[in-house]
């Protein structure tokens, strides 16, 4: 299913947490929880990873993980505001030390001008530290392509938000 390159770039994110001692929760809508097989494909996942929360409706954003409705009105499910809400109400609801989110337009429908299919928003909220973001514009791939581009894109934040923390002395 994950090619090896994607293996390699969780397993690393395994390892690594593992070392510092970091629990991660999966908090996912385009990828409907790719970011958590990703994760738990990896042997000692189980002492890493803590949960993984499928929300891919917005009901499910709001009553899983408490992201506001207001919020997904104003800037719609696929932006960073909700990303970076998903990733924080991920690490409230979890027993986690970081939460990562991903939330997108897989499609093949759905793409507008200002939102086209192939947008991913990525957020990682870290227990003390700044919320991470990064927008992904991976373009008309399929479906299949879009996905696992975002949870390389998700793993590398991971990695990211986790060397922030480890720089920094925490």
């Amino acid at each position: 299913m994950f090619s090896d390159e994607l293996r390699q770039a969780a397993t690393n994110l395994v390892e690594t947490l593992r070392i510092v001692g970091l629990r991660i929760a999966a908090v996912e809508s385009c990828t409907g929880g790719l970011l958590a097989a990703a994760l738990t494909e990896c042997p000692g996942s189980s002492t890493i990873f803590d949960r993984g929360f499928v929300t891919y409706s917005n009901d499910a954003k709001i009553e899983m993980i408490g992201v506001r409705a207001e919020l997904i009105a104003t800037h719609g499910a696929v932006s960073r505001d909700v990303a970076l809400a998903m990733a924080e109400g991920g690490l409230i609801h979890s027993q986690a030390d970081l939460a990562i989110s991903i939330t997108g337009l897989a499609g093949p429908g759905g793409g507008t001008l200002f939102k086209p299919v192939g947008l991913v928003h990525i957020a990682a909220a870290r227990i003390g530290f700044p919320t991470l973001h990064r927008e992904c514009r991976f373009g008309p791939l399929d479906r299949s392509m879009i996905r696992l581009h975002a949870v390389a894109g998700a793993l590398e934040l991971a990695y990211q938000a986790v060397r922030l923390t480890a720089d920094s002395g925490a």
